[in-house]
């Protein structure tokens, strides 16, 4: 993401946090968390212009009362203290991908949200020579056989990377660079199936985040912010003393079986996984710089989802 995306995805998450708290404090007893996340986030508030400002606040301001709908205990007219605090960066590296975290800890009650401008990115990884993807997505390292697949591949790549190289120069990469890595990839996800069943529940997890939440997608062109509802271990929707939800969203399984990886047909640079309960992926490959590097970049994507992923378009106002 370049420092432009970074700047607008934090001047994003303060206009949510500015709609949830003008909202909000009417009816509970509302406090901001003043930590670091918000100093950057607002910052970047700043910095952006007054027309991009509007266009932020109008696309949170249009979404907040369906969150409202969703949760009940939100509004809910009581004395105890509500909480709005942005999480730091380094909770998305351990699992948890919210950004704005609300919760009531007298009940000891929270949700989260995920904040997105613009973008529908899962994760960007990497393969390289040295990069476990085995070990960070599902807790399993990679085989010998896996880095003895790889190794020639980025051997090349590092030699013509000292020779100065630009990709576009490489002859025939797809044949010798994407499809051996890939098949070895594809290998390799197959090995670490077969030795722990768990392994489609765990990446899953890895690339959707550890914790329940509501993702929320502005979609400026489109004049729409949509939001997603994650709720894995169901605690999202709860009833508050005095009503229940408006919008139910439903308990979401994660997969439990690996049933097809496979090139996407006609591509060499892209595999899609399917998994049951509704589940896949799609992971294409690609070089993330003009010059030659011994590492690959993945777009990691979404191409089908549980129907218990609810999906809500709010239009703007």
């Amino acid at each position: 993401m370049g420092a432009n995306s970074n700047d607008h995805g934090r001047a994003y998450e303060y206009a949510w946090i500015n709609s949830l708290f003008k909202t909000l404090h009417h009816t509970s007893n509302t406090q901001i968390e003043y930590n670091s996340s918000f100093y950057a986030n607002q910052s970047a508030w700043n910095q952006i212009g007054g027309d991009m400002r509007e266009v932020f606040q109008l696309s949170a301001d249009s979404a907040v009362d369906a969150i409202l709908q969703l949760e009940p205990l939100l509004s809910e007219d009581n004395p105890d203290v509500l909480t709005l605090e942005f999480q730091p960066d380094r909770a998305g590296i351990q699992g948890d991908v919210r950004d704005i975290v609300i919760k009531r800890d007298a009940i000891e009650w929270e949700i989260g949200l995920s904040v997105k401008h613009n973008h529908e990115a899962v994760k960007h990884s990497r393969l390289s020579h040295k990069l476990d993807f085995g070990n960070e997505w599902f807790g399993i390292p990679c085989s010998q056989r896996y880095w003895d697949d790889v190794e020639p591949i980025f051997t090349c790549l590092a030699a013509k990377k000292a020779q100065g190289l630009k990709w576009s120069e490489i002859r025939d990469k797809d044949a010798t660079v994407y499809v051996p890595l890939l098949q070895a990839f594809i290998d390799e996800l197959y090995r670490a199936y077969t030795a722990n069943p768990d392994m489609p529940r765990k990446m899953v997890e890895y690339l959707i985040g550890t914790r329940d939440y509501y993702k929320v997608v502005s979609h400026d062109r489109s004049h729409l912010t949509i939001i997603s509802t994650f709720n894995i271990h169901g605690t999202l929707n709860r009833p508050s003393a005095i009503t229940v939800a408006t919008i139910s969203a439903p308990i979401v399984e994660l997969p439990t079986e690996l049933v097809s990886l496979k090139f996407k047909q006609g591509s060499t640079n892209t595999v899609e996984m399917y998994l049951n309960n509704g589940w896949q992926l799609s992971f294409r490959i690609h070089n993330a710089s003009s010059r030659v590097e011994p590492s690959l970049k993945f777009d990691v994507q979404f191409i089908g989802m549980p129907v218990s992923v609810l999906t809500i378009e709010c239009k703007w106002k």
